[in-house]
């Protein structure tokens, strides 16, 4: 086993936190279970490029379990959770690469061992692995039987290379699952951005003009969220059929050019880059906070921002950076530009990951079995494992639903019945 940490000491920390996130897990913890009685990935090396959080270290665990290889390392410089890091490496013998605040050269090392590991299964939380794996390393890529992708940033990469042809191996979109896609961009970003927000700021975010840029799924969770909190909530589209949506939601629709006049409060969450640009910055208030939730730092051009800025105090307060222009108004930018939910907060609470993660790994079992079927293009996650991971989730939540009867199945199932 190797592993590149921050400090050992922080173990037993670590393993509290993994062990307490567990308890909110129940539908990993069975699929773990299984796993370690069937062995379903029994020699199998795979490498997991994801946010090292008390929950990914749960996935591991489980994967491991399955009799899995595997080496872990973070899927974003701010996304770790040093703790965690410790105990995977030694209370659960798992090689973690990950270090909070690492910088570019480091964090590129550690994808750089997780591609050396040689993997034939690869998980993804935003494209980094897969896109390594195609520089540079064409034998180690001959062999993946697939890739797992947890986010829609990655999943929009990865159907780019699957168009021009230039994937070399399957993908399955987990982010798009609807147990993922909208129980965790949903109920987990919404809460966990608001969360990051708070800890980074301690603002009050009742009466505040927030502006949200982008209305998928983590869109409205956040506007949702933020909307009860009493906020005054402020969307900005480029999609017609979104943009409608959010306006009959009850949320202000404009463009982020009137917007950035007054707004108190921003957030990027649409995957795409350079959503908050310099002239929107030089429209803003006196004391403007800004802030990303998407998965990659570029949503906010941050190099623009520094341009016109006539002076950067950082670290004005953990996690917060104050930009002053060159006519002295202030703009603060939280986390770096990174994910703010887990830079400057925990997450997604566990049980909102423990559908995201049962989804990986019985995706993974479902690749592994179908070795050498697959096409090399992005497939969806198979209507079964969605199907058995609700109904379990509900059952966990103590909620029953209907079954249909012989005759409504026959009626659903037939033309000739009418009127």
């Amino acid at each position: 086993m190797n592993y590149d940490i921050k400090d050992k000491n922080l173990a037993l920390k670590g393993k509290k936190r993994i062990l307490w996130a567990d308890n909110d897990m129940p539908v990993l913890r069975l699929i773990r279970e299984r796993f370690e009685k069937e062995k379903p990935l029994q020699g199998i090396k795979m490498s997991a490029c994801l946010h090292v959080t008390a929950e990914t270290a749960n996935l591991v665990r489980t994967l491991k379990a399955g009799g899995a290889d595997l080496l872990l390392c973070a899927s974003n410089p701010l996304s770790t959770q040093d703790d965690v890091a410790a105990s995977l490496v030694f209370d659960f013998g798992i090689s973690t690469h990950a270090i909070k605040g690492e910088d570019n050269k480091t964090y590129y090392k550690h994808i750089t061992s997780a591609v050396e590991h040689q993997p034939v299964v690869t998980m993804d939380d935003g494209a980094d692995l897969v896109s390594a794996l195609h520089k540079g390393y064409d034998e180690t890529a001959k062999g993946v039987i697939a890739s797992l992708e947890e986010t829609t940033t990655g999943v929009i990469r990865l159907r780019a290379m699957a168009a021009e042809g230039a994937l070399r191996f399957p993908v399955i979109a987990v982010n798009d699952a609807k147990t993922k896609n909208m129980f965790d961009n949903r109920y987990g970003t919404g809460q966990s951005t608001v969360d990051g927000i708070i800890r980074a700021t301690d603002i009050l975010l009742a009466g505040k003009n927030v502006v949200v840029s982008g209305y998928g799924y983590c869109g409205k969770g956040f506007s949702t969220r933020a909307r009860g909190m009493g906020s005054n909530i402020i969307v900005t589209e480029v999609d017609p059929i979104r943009a409608l949506e959010a306006a009959m939601d009850g949320f202000r629709v404009m463009p982020m050019a009137e917007a950035a006049k007054i707004g108190d409060l921003f957030c990027t969450l649409t995957g795409d880059m350079h959503v908050l640009r310099p002239e929107h910055f030089k429209v803003m208030k006196d004391g403007a906070i800004i802030c990303n939730s998407g998965h990659f730092d570029i949503e906010i051009d941050i190099p623009g921002l520094k341009e016109i800025s006539k002076e950067v105090r950082e670290e004005v307060r953990n996690f917060v950076d104050e930009y002053i222009l060159e006519d002295g108004r202030r703009i603060f930018l939280l986390a770096n530009g990174r994910l703010i939910n887990l830079a400057a907060a925990e997450g997604h609470p566990a049980c909102v990951m423990d559908m995201s993660f049962a989804t990986q790994a019985l995706a993974s079992e479902w690749a592994i079995k179908n070795r050498g079927k697959l096409d090399q293009k992005v497939y969806e996650v198979p209507a079964e494992i969605e199907d058995w991971i609700s109904r379990l989730k509900l059952k966990t939540m103590n909620i029953a639903i209907d079954t249909l009867t012989k005759e409504q199945e026959e009626y659903l199932h037939s033309w000739q019945i009418g009127t």
